[in-house]
This record gives structure tokens, sequence and C-alpha cells, in this order.
């Protein structure tokens, strides 16, 4: 280790004073004032603790609830990420971190998994945390009469049980050596057991905060739950409230006001403006954030392959990251896999070619076709502009794209998996076979555009239980392609989660992918300096 990734590890360690680093950096050869800027560097990324932190969000609906099984909005990830917990996490590091599981082991097959839970952990209410909680929980998510958004992630489990007072054991029915990871799906809380089943709408929960108020897709408030299990870990602010606000312009308004702390999603168009304040700080994630527009395959027109690939290729996709995400994201080629993922292949192409486009419909018979897309802004910011440069560019080829503007209320229980087209993204996730089990197998809940391919599933379920990385890497390959040229998803780009905060709203080194707002836990890893 040289000298100053040392001097860093031991500020990062916290143990040693100012004057005792000035000592040691300046033996090791730092100028004084280098040393001083380190130190104060450093200083200013340790979390402070106190004050109430306020956020306004994007993605609530009224219809919101606390079921986790019915989570689909951001609002609700990051309500639920503060008052309870998974048995793991995604770090700020990206990697498997523990939650209420303090470490977890696999057989040699990677078809059994035990994991060991804290001790002395309690629900708000003083319950004791117990095997019996967990396995409820994770059973929400499984079985034919599961409604659960993850129910295909969990769709391999064939039994869990309890080892011991302590220990629960989660048997597969397929090798799967990343399914620690699935188990930080943000429908994965852990909520208490009554009358022998999940309390899904309980606001018991074992998080760093307590929930005090919840108005759905209005407002919800935490204050700091004294016997957190994670002590002094996570968990800096005293309180915290929020509050939703769906117009990007109110959002972006609140934080420059100074109303609020922290906001989501600030309208891209604008975010150099928002830049320039001084006490504005706009952060940018890298992420393998997917800009969705799901076709479903089974109902007319969408069923006709050469029409989904018409479209496809008309579809002007530097242009939109250009214009819709202003370079914050990348060309996408309507594969599923983001290029954050080891496996993405970027080697494939869907080119702009509106002669091969008007082929494709020629050959479809539908020329002059009118086609109806339903958006709004809650799908993502700068939707409707998007539809709008999809309008433009699909008359190219004689189709008629009528978009029509939906309410952000409701927008994903009453447009999303129901409308045949519409605006759509999919949030990041830690690894490959969550999005894929979620949204592309053929029995998938959340499978938008109603694709069924043997072949795509077989390749997905074969992934899982691939130990070699290279082998595995090359099925998901495969599958991108299959989903890319047959599949119902027009996917242009790629973005990044893109943030705003005042600037005395701390964050670390670090933000964790796998979500926006740090993965949804902000509230438990963000801070409020002086």
């Amino acid at each position: 280790m040289d000298d100053k990734k040392l001097l860093s590890k031991i500020l990062g360690e916290g143990r040693t004073t100012r004057r005792e680093f000035m000592v040691g950096a300046t033996a090791m050869g730092l100028s004084i004032a280098a040393a001083s800027n380190m130190w104060t560097e450093a200083r200013a990324s340790e979390p402070k603790r106190g004050g109430h932190m306020k956020a306004g969000l994007n993605d609530s609906n009224t219809t919101d609830s606390l079921d986790p099984a019915s989570f689909n909005a951001t609002g609700m990830i990051c309500i639920s990420r503060a008052f309870r917990d998974s048995l793991v996490e995604v770090g700020q590091d990206n990697s498997a971190a523990p939650g209420l599981a303090e470490s977890w082991e696999s057989s040699a097959d990677a078809k059994t998994w035990r994991f060991k839970l804290r001790k002395g952990v309690t629900f708000s209410s003083g319950k004791s945390l117990t095997t019996e909680d967990v396995i409820n929980s994770i059973n929400v998510h499984r079985g034919d009469d599961s409604k659960s958004g993850a129910k295909g992630v969990f769709a391999g489990i064939s039994d869990v049980t309890a080892d011991g007072n302590d220990v629960v054991v989660v048997s597969l029915t397929e090798a799967n050596a990343s399914f620690p990871f699935l188990m930080t799906d943000y429908h994965m809380n852990v909520v208490p057991t009554k009358d022998g089943k999940a309390d899904v709408i309980s606001t018991d929960g074992t998080g760093c905060y307590l929930l005090k108020e919840f108005n759905p897709g209005v407002r919800a408030t935490f204050e700091k739950n004294p016997n957190a299990w994670q002590g002094s870990d996570f968990g800096y602010v005293d309180s915290c409230e929020i509050t939703t606000i769906l117009d990007d312009t109110a959002r972006q308004t609140a934080l420059s006001t100074q109303s609020v702390d922290i906001i989501n999603r600030p309208a891209l168009k604008t975010v150099g403006l928002l830049n320039r304040l001084p006490h504005v700080n706009v952060i940018a994630v890298k992420s393998n954030l997917a800009f969705t527009h799901p076709m479903r395959m089974d109902v007319k027109p969408f069923d006709n392959n050469d029409l989904r690939q018409a479209l496809k290729h008309a579809l002007p996709r530097q242009e939109f990251v250009d214009k819709i995400l202003f370079g914050y994201g990348s060309v996408g080629n309507d594969q599923p896999l983001g290029p954050a993922f080891a496996s993405y292949d970027g080697e494939l192409k869907t080119e702009y070619d509106l002669d091969k486009a008007k082929s494709l419909l020629k050959k479809a018979g539908m020329e002059g076709i009118k086609i109806d897309m339903h958006s709004a802004e809650t799908a993502y910011g700068g939707a409707l502009d998007a539809a709008q440069l999809f309008a433009e560019h699909f008359a190219k080829i004689g189709v008629n794209l009528n978009v029509i503007r939906e309410a952000k209320d409701g927008y994903w229980n009453n447009i999303w998996n129901n409308k045949p087209f519409c605006s759509c993204y999919w949030g990041a996730r830690p690894v490959e076979d969550m999005i894929l089990s979620i949204a592309y197998l053929s029995d998938a809940p959340w499978n938008d555009t109603v694709i069924k391919m043997d072949q795509v599933d077989q390749l997905v379920k074969a992934a899982r239980g691939e130990l070699d990385d290279a082998k595995r890497n090359a099925m998901y390959k495969d599958v991108q392609m299959l989903i890319a040229r047959n599949g119902g998803t027009l996917v242009p780009a790629f973005g990044q989660d893109v943030a705003a905060t005042n600037k005395k709203v701390g964050i670390g080194p670090n933000i964790g992918g796998g979500w926006e707002m740090d993965g949804g836990h902000f509230i438990k890893r963000w801070w409020l300096n002086a």
C-alpha cells in the first residue's frame, strides 16, 4: 500500500487526531497544505448527526400501499427502506451487504442457501425478530396465489425452513450463484408475523426509523428509532419527511427555495440551470436504468414482429440521448441489460434505417397504420417529449403515432402493463437474473410485453446456475440478442440515476446503485451538515 492510500485508510477509520495525522503525513513527505486539505476533505465526508431532512420525490401514487408485494414506485421503495429491512442489502460499493442476515453460505451446488440472522434484533413494537417472520415474509412472494411483483424473482425457491432459532434455509429448484442479491429486491421487506401470516401492512419495522405518518402519494414522516439494531452505523438525522411532488418544475422550485433538501429526477432539460445555484449539488450515478416502451405482443398490431422491428429501426437513438437525456445516458439497442453489467453486449446494434423500416412495415402489410402510445412524465422525465420524438420519426416510415397524455397519479396501476403500448422505465438491478426473471420470463408477473420464448426461458434458468462467469455472460448475451430481435420493447437508451440536493446534505464517497436514491436507502445513509 502506498503512503497516500495508507493515509486515506487511516482517515477513513477515524483513528487519529488532526495533530497526529499532520505529523504522520508530513513525515511521509506530504506538504502541510496537502495534508491539511486531505484532513479537511475527510472530515467533511464524515457523517454528522441530528437535524430534520426533507425530500421531494417523484414517482408515488395515492393508491400506494405498505404491502411490499405491491411496490412499483420509487416513493414506496424509499419509505419502506427507512422503517423496514431485508435480509441482504446492496451496499454503497454495489456488493451484497449484510442486512438482517449477518452472514450467509451456500452448498457446493448453489442450490441451498443458509442465512444466519442477527441476534438481538427487535421490531419497533419490541417484538423480537424470528425465523418465522423471515419465512413468512419470503413466502408472500411465492406460490400460485401470490400477486407480488417479485414472484418471478423467487420462482426458483422450492422451500424455506428454519434450522434452529437463528438460521433460515432456502432451498432452490435450480442452482443460483447470485441468490443473495435476489434477497435485496425492494419487495423483500421483512415484516412481523400476525396470526401465522406476514403482516404486510404493518408499520412495525426493524429499520433505522419509525414510520409516524403515511398518506399514500402525498406524505410520509419518520423519526429515529432509538432501538434500531444498526446503532450508530446508519440513520444520522433525527427525523425525515418525504413529500410527493410529481411536477418537475415544482420539485425543482422546492429545492431552489430550500423548501426541501433533496429531490429525485430533476428535469434534465433544465438541470444545468439548477446546478448553477450556489447551494445545489447535482448527482449522477452510473446505472443500468433502462428507458423502455413496451408493446404487448398478445395484442394487435404488436403481435407482428415485422411491425415491431420496423419501429425499432425508426428509433432515433442518439437523438434520444442528446435531446431527452441531455447526455446523461448512452444508446440502447433494445436489449434488457445495461452497460454496467459485465454481460452487456456492446456489439449488438439496431441501426436507424428508415428504408429497412419501411420494407419491414410493407412486409407486415401495415403501411399507413395508426398506433396509440400512452405516456406521462411519471414514466420518466422527458417521456412525453420522447413520445413526440418517436411520432416525428415514425411518420417518416408512414406510421401515425397518436400520443395519449395520461394522468401522473395511478400511471403504474392503470396504464403500464395494461395498455398495449406505453412509456416505461426499469430501474437498475444488481444482477442480470433479477431484471430477466421479473420482466422477460414467460410466466413473470411483470412481463409487460407478454414475451413468451422457450429459448429465453431456458437460457435465463441455465445462466442462474452457471458458476463460470464467461459461460454465464455468453448466455446473457444470447438472451439480449433474442429479446432485441424478437421482443416487444423499444429500448433507445440507458440512463444515469440523477438527483439533486442542497449542499448541506452529506453523502459520502460512494452512492449505491441497484435503484435510484442510493438504492432507496438515502434516508438512513445520508446526513445533514451544519
